[in-house]
């Protein structure tokens, strides 16, 4: 039994592995504005959260700056996936994932937008950046649950000036 999680394990590592070695190569990201680019990279988005979901059963990872765990659902990977694909660097943004939900810092703390239908379930949206060094800034929203105050990831974006 304990082999076999040790093997599945090693599965997860490697299919991460093999998803970041052929499927972050810049130049298979397309970098248009069509709609099929826009779909190519919303599937590239999609396809890397599958893969980080197989390898992360928990779904959360601890912040260091909220002292507090981030969890991810489906949620998070709507919201992300219709707008980072919008752009190519924001695309590319998402593949610093685990990186981002770790170190990223609070910035502000703002309402939910009152007529934002995705918003409606938080109680307040943290804002907080990613500063990755020879990338660039990496915005991160986590919104708060009204319920049960558990930090949800709303979305991450690369901020092209920030």
């Amino acid at each position: 039994m304990g082999w076999e999680k040790n093997c599945n394990f090693a599965k997860i590592h490697l299919s991460i592995s093999f998803f970041m070695n052929n499927q972050n190569n810049q130049s298979e990201v397309p970098q248009g504005q069509t709609k099929e680019e826009l779909q190519i990279r919303k599937k590239f988005i999609k396809d890397f959260y599958a893969i980080w979901n197989a390898a992360n059963p928990t779904k959360h990872v601890y912040n260091i700056d909220l002292k507090d765990f981030i969890n991810v659902r489906f949620l998070s990977i709507q919201e992300t996936s219709l707008l980072a694909a919008l752009s190519y660097k924001s695309t590319l943004a998402v593949t610093y994932f685990t990186e981002i939900l770790e170190r990223a810092v609070v910035i502000e703390r703002v309402k939910p937008k009152p007529n934002n239908q995705n918003q409606k379930r938080f109680s307040e949206m943290i804002i907080m950046k990613y500063n990755k060094k020879e990338f660039g800034t990496i915005k991160l929203t986590v919104g708060v649950l009204k319920s049960s105050r558990q930090k949800i990831q709303y979305c991450i974006t690369a901020l092209e000036n920030g």
